[in-house]
């Protein structure tokens, strides 16, 4: 099990008028905040936006991105959309993602640091080609 995700950033104030409206669409909110931190908590999952703790500049991974789980797909697009206005840059539009699965709605951006973050829904039984249940 996954204790906490961290990413990281060079503004933590820009980090925060950034996330802050976009967490609170997934259902995690604000627990903690330094001037080098902020943490985000969901029950017992921690997303951390941090000063990297060697002193070089946060810079993002190739390949790396932290994935949202999204109730529904108006989440996703309202996501994408405040990402966009917050400063964020497109990395793919809400829509169904087929390569992943048939059911796969989701939506990529990179916050102002260059990390890159995605809001998905799609049921586990939508995972396994299950009907929905009634």
């Amino acid at each position: 099990m996954i204790h906490h995700v961290s990413l990281g950033s060079n503004d933590i104030q820009r980090a925060r008028a950034f996330y802050d409206p976009l967490m609170s669409l997934v259902g995690f909110r604000l627990i903690k905040i330094s001037a080098t931190s902020l943490h985000y908590g969901a029950s017992d999952i921690v997303f951390s936006i941090v000063a990297p703790v060697d002193g070089r500049p946060a810079a993002p991974g190739n390949g790396v991105h932290v994935a949202f789980q999204a109730p529904d797909r108006e989440t996703v697009r309202r996501f994408h959309q405040t990402a966009m206005a917050q400063g964020g840059t497109d990395e793919g539009a809400p829509d169904i993602r087929e390569k992943y699965n048939a059911n796969y709605y989701g939506a990529f951006v990179r916050d102002p640091d260059g990390n890159k973050i995605e809001a998905v829904t799609y049921t586990a039984r939508e995972s396994f080609g299950l009907p929905p249940r009634e």
